[in-house]
């Protein structure tokens, strides 16, 4: 509980991403001690220097770990640290994994093999029937699908999931308590009803573009794998699944027509030697036994 007070604490500095927090608790051996250093040794840190280090006291000084630490509970959120058994063991596997996780739901889920599904905002009517097709068949086996609640192929993924009851995971790229888009809303509270809500960034943290890579790299982190239904040249999916090669994992992508420029970005990863996906069994053919044992492959 202590270090996820003080996580938190940190995480309410703007200046402090993951890599220096954990920089932070690497250095001084817990996220209490880290806080209480004086301006003098934070300089010293790496990647900090004095100017930094001097915005960090400052901020610091506005901050009570356990006042802040009683409002995200009093709100309804939950938190969980990296050196807690609860927090999905392949998200620490990256070399940045978020020191602390926000969630809202069953974070059991992420117990499952995991699989995420991504693609574009702007989709085809054939990327969204495949996107709920594959999401729903997925989910079916015994995957937790994990996807980012954005407009588009992350919709219907989760709404694939939802309609076989099985277990979905929507990871944020805001603080949980902003619904992002806000038309998803009735959706997002189905998925904390039958899954779980998830972002590293604290209450209140509006949906800038920059937190979206972040984001990205914790839906590939998760996961075993990523599907990339639907994408084009220039699409957020490809960012997912540029981290998922850097984490080791598993790419996969469904072609379509080469006149669909919702397909280009698909078949830029399939020249690239993604596995290309014309049903299910393609996935799972992929995946390592010790997973697949554990799911229910006869559907």
């Amino acid at each position: 509980m202590e270090q996820a007070i003080y996580c938190h604490a940190f995480n309410l500095i703007p200046k402090l991403g993951p890599v220096r927090i954990n920089s932070l608790i690497n250095t001084f051996g817990t996220a209490r001690e880290a806080w209480y250093i004086d301006e003098a040794r934070l300089a010293d840190v790496e990647g900090f220097g004095k100017n930094l280090a001097a915005q960090v006291v400052a901020a610091r000084a506005k901050i009570d770990p356990e006042k802040a630490w009683q409002e995200l509970l009093f709100k309804g959120f939950n938190a969980v640290t990296e050196k807690e058994g609860q927090y999905p063991s392949f998200l620490r596997e990256i070399h940045d994994p978020p020191p602390l996780l926000y969630f809202k739901g069953d974070l059991k889920v992420l117990k499952n093999p995991c699989l995420a599904v991504v693609g574009s905002r702007r989709h085809t009517t054939y990327g969204r029937e495949n996107a709920y097709k594959f999401a729903a068949r997925l989910a079916a086996c015994g995957f937790t699908i994990v996807s980012g609640l954005a407009r588009g192929i992350d919709t219907w993924a989760h709404q694939g999931v939802l309609t076989t009851n099985g277990f979905t995971a929507a990871v944020l790229g805001c603080g949980l308590d902003i619904c992002y888009p806000p038309e998803n809303r009735s959706l997002m509270h189905r998925i904390i009803h039958q899954g779980v809500v998830l972002s590293e960034f604290p209450p209140g943290v509006e949906p800038a573009a920059s937190n979206f890579p972040r984001r990205n790299r914790i839906i590939s982190g998760i996961s075993l794998g990523t599907l990339v239904v639907e994408a084009a040249e220039k699409s957020g999916a490809l960012i997912t699944a540029s981290f998922a090669l850097e984490q080791g994992r598993e790419v996969f992508a469904i072609p379509g027509s080469i006149a669909n420029p919702c397909s280009k970005g698909c078949h830029f990863l399939i020249k690239e030697g993604a596995k290309l996906v014309d049903g299910v069994d393609a996935i799972l053919e992929e995946l390592p036994d010790e997973y697949i044992n554990r799911l229910k492959v006869n559907i």
